[in-house]
């Protein structure tokens, strides 16, 4: 039945392969292998790129660790001034004193960017196109002939230790630069590298080198000083105007032509600097002096300052010291008894046949020895101390520390006391002999004599003064009494505990001079004795007052006794036992006291004329007769003229 037929669908032929249409892309053509070149350097460079990144984060992250306040912490040495407030000398340390960047001349700063960093002022701490140079110009020429440092590279590792030369040290090296860059400006940038690079001599920073070299603050230098002092950064022992003039010209017209060329200066003065001659100051000493003074100075340092300040340096320290007139009275001293030494019949070796011996530097000396101090009028100060022949061969200060019988230079107090008690210059006092029953029981049996072992009979009172009478002085001593005497000396720093007998009016007792000479001021200034001292202020770094003289003054004489005796003194070295005073040179005014000492042990004179009192001493440190006929008036008076008259000039 053909309805109910099955209807079987025929099966469609299969397309032929050439007849389907492909599904899949058609095949990319192959990169060549200058685009495969290409490709490798971009992903090298994105991972160069950051690797490097990486490792500038950690090496800024340890830069960071860095504290910048070091960069301006320079060891700065103390510089000690004199009574001017002119420059002394310094204390151990670098030899640097820093300065603001505006204390620096604008002329040194160009000379100093011309040759060591053009492009300061346009990088940030690193300069790619300095380093990109020299690494082309390394290449070419081989080796290692140029580096690409630039002024705050060469800050970085001047202020921090950050090790060898190494790879690792310029990663770290760059890192800080660019953080102090960041952090700091140009200009300060700049105030720490020229006040901590080395100039040479034994000089660091700019205001110490151009002292050392040129005698001038740093920022008056001018262009062609600049040039030089720029020329020797890179080498400066090698290129220094004192070792190497002509290397040292020709860097400085390296730098100078740097200039021109960048156009910060003109041709003019490019011609003018180049045909100036270099004029540099001679050699000078730029280590601490080591003298008396400074010996003293250090001395009273450890005394007004508290543990430690000494040791953080930048200090200013004021001093009341005269250098020419310090110098002046070490060369007195050196002179004096050199002639004292050649004189005919010496009794002793002279200090000449010591010179190869091995001394105690500290103690005594073998030979004839001398010490000297002199205080202004008016404060008190220092202006010179001497504390024995050369310094170098024995430290012991004889000026400071050394206690000698006073003899004869204690009279004027006895007669300044008397006076005070009511006697007269012109009363009569008799010269003889000591009797019996003038000295009281209970002092004993004292029978002086005179120097000269003579006795004049009835004499004023201040004859005795003039002319040394040890008999006259005795009895004024009686008539002003013993205790207030002893009271006296105790009040005018002589002695602590005098002895209470009639000996005390000549002067048995040891002080230093020091005191003695301290104490005489009172005669100087109408009664009121000057408390001595060298240190007048110290100043931090920061400005800050560490210490101040208070200048004190003690009255210890009535004013007319303290006139009474100056004008007694007066004619002691007009007609009395200093009368050879203008023989030996003094000009003008001068009034003082000699002493001696029994069998001519110590030799004395101390004495002042309107603007100084001084003191000198001369002796053996073993006690020891100097020579016959050693008195005060021959020894030590010749050397008192020569400091009073040096100080004049």
């Amino acid at each position: 039945m053909l309805g109910n037929a099955l209807i079987r669908e025929v099966p469609k032929p299969k397309s032929s392969p050439s007849h389907r249409k492909s599904k899949q892309p058609a095949a990319k053509p192959r990169p060549s292998l200058r685009q495969r070149f290409i490709v490798s350097l971009i992903k090298i460079g994105i991972v160069t790129i950051l690797l490097w990144s990486l490792i500038g984060a950690a090496y800024y992250a340890w830069a960071s660790r860095f504290d910048l306040k070091t960069i301006h912490k320079m060891n700065e040495r103390s510089v000690i001034f004199d009574h001017e407030g002119k420059y002394y000398s310094r204390l151990a340390g670098e030899n640097r004193e820093v300065v603001p960047f505006d204390k620096v001349s604008n002329f040194f700063i160009n000379a100093l960017i011309s040759r060591e960093d053009t492009r300061f002022y346009q990088h940030h701490g690193v300069d790619p196109i300095g380093v990109a140079r020299a690494v082309v110009r390394n290449l070419f020429l081989g080796g290692f002939r140029e580096g690409a440092s630039t002024i705050t590279q060469q800050l970085a590792r001047n202020s921090f230790p950050l090790g060898g030369k190494n790879l690792h040290r310029k990663l770290i090296e760059a890192a800080l630069a660019f953080r102090i860059e960041t952090e700091l400006s140009k200009e300060e940038i700049l105030e720490g590298y020229v006040n901590r690079i080395y100039f040479g001599s034994g000089t660091y920073g700019i205001e110490a080198a151009s002292q050392t070299y040129f005698g001038k603050s740093a920022a008056k230098l001018n262009l062609q000083e600049s040039g030089a002092l720029a020329g020797l950064i890179r080498s400066p022992n090698r290129f220094s105007p004192l070792n190497n003039p002509e290397g040292c010209i020709r860097e400085r017209n390296t730098v100078l032509g740097r200039m021109l060329y960048l156009g910060l200066i003109s041709n003019q003065e490019y011609e003018e600097a180049i045909a100036s001659p270099l004029v540099a100051m001679a050699a000078t000493k730029t280590s601490p002096e080591q003298n008396w003074a400074m010996d003293a100075i250090l001395r009273e340092l450890d005394l007004v300052l508290e543990p430690g300040q000494m040791g953080t340096g930048g200090l200013k320290i004021y001093t009341t010291i005269d250098g020419p007139l310090q110098a002046a009275a070490e060369k007195a001293v050196q002179t004096r008894l050199l002639q004292v030494e050649a004189q005919p019949g010496y009794p002793h070796k002279p200090m000449a046949d010591f010179a190869s011996a091995v001394l105690d530097r500290e103690k005594s000396a073998p030979y004839l020895q001398s010490a000297a101090i002199a205080f202004d009028n008016k404060s008190g100060g220092i202006r010179a101390i001497v504390g024995g022949r050369d310094y170098d061969k024995s430290k012991f200060h004889r000026a400071l520390y050394g206690k000698r019988q006073a003899g004869s230079v204690v009279k004027p107090f006895v007669y300044a006391c008397a006076f005070e008690a009511g006697m007269p210059a012109n009363e009569p006092i008799s010269d003889d002999r000591i009797q019996d029953g003038e000295i009281p029981q209970k002092y004993g049996r004292y029978d002086p004599s005179n120097s000269d072992n003579t006795h004049r009979g009835i004499q004023s009172a201040g004859e005795g003064l003039v002319d040394s009478r040890n008999t006259m002085s005795v009895r004024v001593g009686l008539r002003a009494g013993l205790d207030r005497i002893a009271d006296k000396l105790i009040r005018a720093g002589l002695a602590e505990d005098p002895p209470r007998f009639p000996s005390l009016c000549l002067g048995t007792f040891e002080t230093s001079l020091k005191d003695l000479t301290a104490a005489y001021t009172a005669f100087a200034t109408g009664g009121v004795k000057l408390q001595p001292y060298l240190i007048d202020r110290v100043i931090d770094d920061s400005g800050t007052i560490l210490y101040k003289s208070t200048r004190g003054q003690i009255p210890i004489l009535q004013p007319a006794a303290a006139q009474m005796t100056a004008a007694l003194l007066e004619q002691v070295v007009e007609r009395g036992t200093a009368s050879h005073a203008h023989e030996y040179g003094l000009t003008g005014y001068g009034a003082g006291k000699t002493g001696t000492t029994n069998n001519f042990l110590d030799a004395w004179f101390v004495g002042f004329d309107s603007h100084l009192t001084c003191g000198v001493w001369v002796g053996f440190d073993k006690p020891r007769p100097i020579r016959p006929g050693g008195y005060g008036g021959a020894l030590a008076l010749p050397i008192w003229v020569d400091i009073i008259e040096a100080a004049k000039h």
